[in-house]
């Protein structure tokens, strides 16, 4: 599903994360390592929003370096402290993305109101608190029908209701479309609404199967 072939990243002379070869097949990978390992470098990396050296395909055939466009309609990222522009309300944010996803209105509809943004959702994204950034970003990471979700640090800043909705989300995506999601956390992610989760290890500046 997600081939990294000579994968490089470096800041100036400093190698963040070089991983040579690694094969992920469907599922729901949970990336754990300590703070500055490299998660979510890699995360902002496979997403196509770091540059860096060699390529990450997905199903083998579709490249982030060759096929830019075509990758980015497949994969969606949730960061782990959102910014979005001040002065849109967080409808016009969804829409600008249900329109570069090609998503029907009524996804943008039930995810509104699974998360419980209904109250706030025309409002400035200005006047938004830390947990309401950080639904508006989950929720776009589920926009349209990504073959990839990546979530940097999900857990953190949403009330425990909205992480049962998100497990929810996670756990129907995967069932139901097969979707990939590579899920950054410090917290142990729920093994009774995530059962089949695998663990990834960023160490040493590269990423292990644990």
């Amino acid at each position: 599903m997600i081939q990294l072939q000579n994968f490089k990243k470096s800041y100036g002379q400093y190698t963040a994360l070089q991983i040579p070869e690694l094969h992920l097949e469907t599922g729901i990978y949970w990336i754990k390592g300590v703070n500055g390992s490299g998660k979510s470098t890699l995360l902002k990396s496979m997403a196509g929003m770091l540059s860096f050296q060699g390529d990450i395909l997905i199903n083998n055939q579709t490249s982030l370096k060759k096929h830019p466009v075509k990758y980015r309609k497949m994969v969606n990222f949730s960061e782990a402290e959102p910014l979005f522009p001040t002065f849109i309300t967080g409808l016009e944010m969804i829409d600008l993305f249900v329109s570069a996803k090609n998503a029907p209105a009524t996804q943008k509809e039930s995810l509104i109101e699974d998360l419980k943004m209904q109250h706030y959702i025309q409002t400035p994204v200005s006047s938004y608190s830390s947990g309401m950034l950080k639904k508006l970003s989950i929720l776009l990471a589920f926009i349209g029908n990504p073959s990839i979700i990546l979530l940097d640090e999900p857990l953190i800043t949403i009330d425990t209701d909205s992480l049962k909705v998100l497990y929810s989300l996670i756990h129907k995506e995967h069932n139901e479309k097969g979707t990939t999601f590579l899920i950054t956390s410090h917290q142990p992610l729920d093994p009774a609404y995530l059962p089949n989760t695998k663990a990834l290890l960023v160490e040493e500046q590269t990423l292990k199967i644990s």
